[in-house]
């Protein structure tokens, strides 16, 4: 794929051709390996500073994998990825733990992520104890502007996670992850298992912080309309590879892949007219296996566009309009 980096924005993170390979073992005592999960095959992108690239996809594709992969809590099986230049997948131990302060995460489920045992305060002051950056009085004081920042109340330190709802247990996520004024910030579908009311507060709130911070995100979600409200540019995954990359009003107003269409065919609009007299893509067949997965183009076996050529080569991302990149054999 060519440089995405036509307007001269500084790129903080680059992905080149990342791999992620889960093997399948089967067996009680001697367990064998079966077979290899996909989960992601040969991704390359960049995230530009201070901007939020959205990854969409429906369940399974990948996109929760590549997050965890691009903060190495999942070590890719081939591939890189630069942070600043540094290649996080070259690190090891203590060095790569110096360069964890600067990447956090804001993981889906906010009831699951927060140790119960642990107060408020010590949930979100824990990553300050790790990295020796506050203790005593300095730490408590970094703890209570932390939830201010959030939009709790700084009282609130003292209580377990289990005093509070869901859109405010993701406001405590969102406080730890921004103890150590990270660079970037993987956000792991961090709405989807919050109220349709509470979403557009945790939505609004991120995007205050990042005006505040400059902070760069990586926001993963299957709310399109969400999507396109927050992110700057979208990239599309299906089966364990991005399939189109673009900026937002060019993908929602002129989508070139045929999976991207389908996508944007569901995603409901708000008049009645044009809601009517839009044409539904319905697409046919089933979703390809991660285990084993169809040759050449991943997208072929649903597609009603596919060829011979999609059976034997696997297209390449190609950039048809200037920063709007497709990987399809007949755009």
């Amino acid at each position: 794929m060519k440089s995405e980096n036509s307007n001269n924005q500084e790129i903080l993170i680059k992905v080149k051709n990342l791999k992620k390979y889960f093997p399948v073992r089967r067996g009680i005592i001697f367990q064998r390996n079966v077979g290899t999960v996909h989960a992601v095959d040969d991704v390359t992108f960049n995230i530009y500073r201070g901007e939020t690239l959205g990854l969409v996809g429906e369940s399974g594709c990948g996109k929760s994998t590549t997050g965890y992969t691009l903060l190495q809590l999942y070590r890719p099986s081939a591939g890189a990825v630069y942070f600043n230049d540094i290649n996080l997948v070259k690190l090891k131990d203590n060095d790569l733990r110096r360069m964890r302060c600067k990447m956090q995460m804001i993981f889906q489920d906010p009831y699951a992520s927060l140790n119960p045992r642990m107060t408020v305060g010590e949930i979100v002051g824990e990553p300050l104890v790790i990295y020796n950056v506050a203790s005593g009085k300095k730490l408590r004081e970094r703890v209570e502007n932390l939830l201010e920042m959030v939009g709790l109340n700084p009282a609130f330190a003292g209580r377990y996670p289990h005093e509070f709802s869901g859109g405010q247990r993701q406001r405590i996520g969102v406080a730890r992850a921004l103890s150590l004024d990270p660079d970037l910030i993987v956000c792991d579908e961090p709405i989807s298992a919050l109220d349709v009311s509470i979403q557009a507060q945790v939505v609004n709130l991120l995007e205050d912080l990042q005006a505040q911070f400059g902070l760069t995100y990586l926001f993963i979600a299957h709310d399109l309309s969400m999507v396109r409200h927050i992110s700057d540019r979208v990239a599309v995954m299906y089966l364990g590879v991005i399939v189109e990359l673009t900026e937002r009003n060019e993908l929602y107003n002129n989508p070139l892949h045929p999976y991207t269409q389908a996508l944007l065919s569901a995603v409901p609009i708000p008049d009645p007219v044009a809601e009517e007299n839009r044409q539904r893509i319905i697409l046919q067949g089933d979703v390809g296996s991660p285990i084993n997965p169809p040759s050449g183009c991943r997208f072929r076996t649903r597609c009603s566009i596919a060829t011979e050529i999609c059976a034997e080569e696997r297209p390449a991302m190609q950039e048809i309009n200037p920063g709007h990149f497709v990987a399809c054999h007949h755009v």
